[in-house]
């Protein structure tokens, strides 16, 4: 291989050799650097180097019709001091190559892994097709910086969505490059999500029914035109299960002889056991089954849960005057008359399915009668 001190010049004239494959000249200037000619009269700069494990590997810095002999000595240079600080550049640009898009990571990887699993993933698919993937989906995930998601964040909160909202974006990208990492996915060693604040949320709501709201609740409901919707609201009140976990009870989850109700599929994954009150049997027993379906709730045509019963559930609630509740405040308000009832917070946990006392705060409610009924048992010695 013949050495020259590459010039300008004699990049744009030199040829390749007649019956060659190609030719190549060794930069006298720059050690590695080389100029590899084809019989098409494609030119091209190279830098071999030696690594870490003392092999040799070739470089391609770029065409000669793109970057000059000088350019192409400044690139061969940084190179081998990369090479000299302990880098392997050629390394580095293959790993580069296999860095997933973000979009491609989602479509891939975690959709799939939520699907199997996470019964409320149509939520997050949403949240990622209307929100994340327009901003972040073309780009590479080793692309995303912390700048970039703290700017979407600030974005969003400037649009009309909820501060709960915007955070729950946040939550499920942090999650996803949790994942990303997890999973060694090339590229990726920090989460560019972890630095950036969440916003106070002022929207928690604070409602549950009084004892007289839920008797005009329950009135309304009576002339209900839904034949399901009456029994539905009755037992998650009196049971405090989410609305889904009742839409799509079994008959076979039911014991009526021990009173109790295996809810097998929740929002933590984990199964629990529901006792069930007299009232909460009077209203299983007034359910006519639906032949042929193992649901409670079916629908006589296709024997599937409802998927919704929104209209009617919005119109009694109107008719009750309770325009400001929904279905969910029904489950504040099984353990707001627990508690108010005298049960421990523990016991509401364990009835609720939290795995956490904390979570089981936000539903403990306490009426001003049993505050002032619980400071009076505070003893006061007298004298004898």
């Amino acid at each position: 291989m013949a050495v020259e001190n590459l010039t300008q010049g004699f990049v744009n004239k030199v040829s390749c050799g007649k019956g060659k494959d190609k030719e190549r000249f060794h930069d006298a200037k720059c050690r590695g650097l080389i100029l590899e000619i084809r019989p098409t009269g494609t030119k091209t700069f190279f830098i071999k180097y030696k690594d870490q494990r003392g092999r040799y590997k070739q470089m391609k810095l770029g065409r000669a019709g793109d970057i000059s002999v000088s350019q192409a000595r400044e690139l061969g240079h940084r190179v081998l001091g990369n090479v000299t600080m302990g880098k392997d550049p050629g390394q580095e640009k293959k790993s580069l190559q296999v860095v997933p898009r973000f979009d491609e990571f989602v479509s891939d990887r975690f959709l799939p892994y939520i699907k199997s699993y996470k019964k409320s993933w149509k939520l997050d698919e949403g949240m990622l097709r209307n929100h994340i993937l327009p901003e972040f989906g073309s780009l590479y995930l080793d692309e995303i910086t912390a700048e970039m998601v703290t700017e979407f964040h600030s974005q969003k909160m400037a649009t009309d969505l909820a501060p709960a909202t915007v955070n729950r974006l946040l939550i499920l990208m942090n999650f996803i490059f949790n994942l990303a990492i997890k999973w060694q996915t090339p590229g990726l060693k920090d989460n560019p999500t972890q630095n950036t604040k969440k916003f106070e949320e002022n929207n928690m709501r604070d409602r549950y029914l009084t004892p007289a709201e839920l008797c005009a609740l329950s009135n309304a409901l009576k002339v209900s035109k839904s034949k399901v919707l009456e029994p539905i609201v009755l037992l998650l009140v009196l049971t405090g299960a989410r609305k889904r976990e009742v839409m799509d009870a079994k008959w076979e989850d039911f014991d009526l002889e021990r009173k109790t109700w295996r809810i097998s599929i929740t929002k933590t994954g984990k199964p629990r056991t529901v006792p069930l009150s007299g009232k909460a049997l009077k209203v299983l027993d007034g359910i006519k089954k639906v032949e042929g379906s193992p649901y409670v709730f079916a629908n006589p045509r296709t024997k599937k849960p409802y998927n919704c019963v929104y209209y009617g559930w919005d119109m009694a609630r109107k008719r009750a005057g309770l325009e400001d509740i929904c279905m969910h405040t029904l489950r504040h308000s099984f353990a707001s008359f627990l508690i108010n009832g005298g049960r421990s917070i523990y016991e509401v946990g364990k009835l609720l399915g939290h795995s956490q006392i904390s979570t089981t705060m936000r539903y403990a409610h306490l009426s001003e009668q049993t505050l002032a009924d619980a400071v009076n048992v505070v003893p006061l010695g007298e004298a004898a």
